[in-house]
């Protein structure tokens, strides 16, 4: 196939958008549902050619699309992987998506690529090395980046900082911006005893330039304790909608993400909740337009 590059990066509007899968395809591009913008995982697009692109060329016609990453493994103690990066540069030129977010998380080892995304410590020394590494993605790929915080199940012992000093550490000296991911939050402090409103309360969302939702499957530790998995397998909770509606009204629509990614369902089924998050962004700017 011939290749078409996007020139004009496609803005993404504060509305609720799906992650792209390809089992939705054909309804999407039969029925062209009214959604703001398509995320695609960039590692699904990187080959050169055949369906994956023919479609998301379609779509890529139809709607804004933002790319989030999930192999750089920003946070590991090794250079970041050049070929990988090159490979991410080709997907973002040709598709010129409006965001590009990546994960705080490692996932490569020496030359293994683990199947998991594992958190860091929140150290000074590990503020510099992803710093460094985030420098390295923004000015190769020639734009801004969003770093997205971790679903989180153990605290490191050697962290001297929490997560959220970690973060606007790393804001202030990249210029980078920040994914929030409400259900990460509740993930992380259900399985580490905080308060998700009061974590929420001291995020700095001034630098939000998109958020996720996403459902998590519950367990329990050894000790019998509740744990919450962050699984994507499911629809977002009751309690994670609870948290979003109050974090929207508070600081105003942004483009909201419905993360389904394990035992993907029907396309009615993940639009359900793309619609639930469409109303509250509604009704936040409405509310905030009366306010203004």
């Amino acid at each position: 196939m011939s290749e078409q590059h996007f020139s004009t990066p496609a803005d993404i509007p504060a509305r609720a958008g799906a992650g792209l899968k390809a089992c939705h395809y054909e309804n999407i591009l039969e029925n062209a549902p009214d959604i703001g913008w398509f995320e695609i995982h960039a590692e699904n697009y990187m080959g050169d050619g055949g369906p994956p692109h023919h479609a998301l060329k379609q779509i890529r016609d139809r709607y804004p699309i933002s790319c989030h990453g999930v192999g750089l493994s920003i946070g590991s103690e090794q250079p970041l992987d050049q070929d990988h990066l090159a490979r991410l540069k080709t997907v973002c030129t040709r598709y010129a998506p409006g965001l590009f977010s990546e994960h705080l998380a490692w996932s490569t080892h020496d030359t293994g690529f683990l199947n998991d995304l594992l958190p860091v410590p929140y150290t000074e020394e590990t503020v510099s090395r992803v710093a460094e590494h985030i420098d390295q993605v923004q000015n190769y790929l020639g734009r801004p980046m969003l770093l997205e915080n971790p679903s989180t199940y153990v605290a490191f012992d050697e962290s001297d900082m929490n997560e959220i000093e970690f973060l606007r550490q790393i804001v202030e000296r990249t210029g980078c911006g920040l994914l929030l991911d409400v259900n990460n939050v509740h993930v992380s402090a259900n399985n580490q005893h905080y308060s998700a409103e009061g974590y929420l309360d001291e995020f700095p969302v001034e630098v939000v330039g998109e958020i996720h939702l996403g459902g998590h499957a519950e367990d329990e530790d050894d000790d019998g304790a509740p744990l919450l998995i962050d699984a994507h397998d499911r629809e977002v909770a009751d309690l994670v909608w609870s948290l979003y509606e109050n974090l929207i009204a508070r600081i105003g629509p942004r483009p909201t993400l419905i993360e389904w990614d394990n035992d993907v369902p029907d396309w009615q089924t993940l639009f359900k909740d793309v619609e639930r998050a469409d109303a509250v962004l509604r009704s936040a700017a409405k509310q905030h337009s009366h306010a203004a």
